[in-house]
């Protein structure tokens, strides 16, 4: 496997300890009894990684769970560095009667619908005190929040005015084997399936007023 592989095989690699693919990054959370534990289990994990911590691990730690994310290099996909680590990390954690949950991970986008996003990403960014994706200050890129709290907001072009509908509208991204879950459950609580053209990289989803919601996965989109 080579830095930026492709998705099914980063997936299929690291599957069976707790890791998820979602955009971009490898994530897993491992529950905890306390916020003590949480300390010890992300004190494990940058030990793990080493030098490589500050660049690489991401962490929310919370007395009842740590959520840990591999990062790669800016520019550059999840590959044999990354699952390298996420295969050392459970296996640390593992011993030390700690694992991570499979499905138990997602990712909140937030996209916004415009006729000029060259126009309309630059209030977004001041009023929310957003920045650029590192590496991406396209009209189209995404900006994140600094803190590494709120959900990243993107923009997508729009042909025509569109009146008719909300110009907002969330992106749920959840392991590719919750998908299917995510999305029956929603249809059960009154949602209607506007299109699954794209599936199994996202369904679009709608509630009973219209108001719509992407569930997005990894697969579908290599190539």
């Amino acid at each position: 496997m080579q830095q930026g592989a492709g998705a099914q095989e980063v997936s299929d690699a690291v599957g069976g300890g707790g890791w998820r693919l979602l955009l971009g990054t490898l994530r897993t959370l491992v529950p905890v009894g306390s916020a003590a534990r949480a300390v010890e289990v992300l004190a494990a994990a940058a030990a793990v990684c080493g030098d490589e911590a500050d660049r690489r691990l991401h962490a929310d730690v919370r007395p009842g769970a740590v959520l840990l994310a591999l990062v790669p290099p800016a520019g550059a996909g999840v590959g044999t560095a990354e699952v390298e680590l996420a295969r050392r990390i459970s296996a640390v954690l593992h011993g030390a009667g700690a694992a991570g949950e499979p499905r138990s991970v997602q990712l909140l986008e937030i996209g916004v619908d415009a006729l000029d996003a060259a126009a309309v990403r630059p209030f977004w960014k001041a009023v929310l005190g957003y920045a650029d994706a590192p590496g991406a200050d396209g009209p189209s890129d995404p900006l994140v929040d600094p803190a590494g709290r709120g959900p990243a907001v993107w923009f997508q072009r729009m042909e025509l005015p569109r009146p008719q509908r909300n110009r907002l509208h969330l992106d749920v991204t959840v392991p590719h084997d919750e998908a299917q879950r995510r999305v029956g459950a929603a249809l059960a609580a009154g949602g209607r399936l506007v299109s699954a053209a794209r599936a199994p990289a996202w369904w679009v989803l709608a509630d009973p007023e219209g108001n719509e919601v992407c569930v997005s996965t990894w697969q579908g989109r290599d190539g």
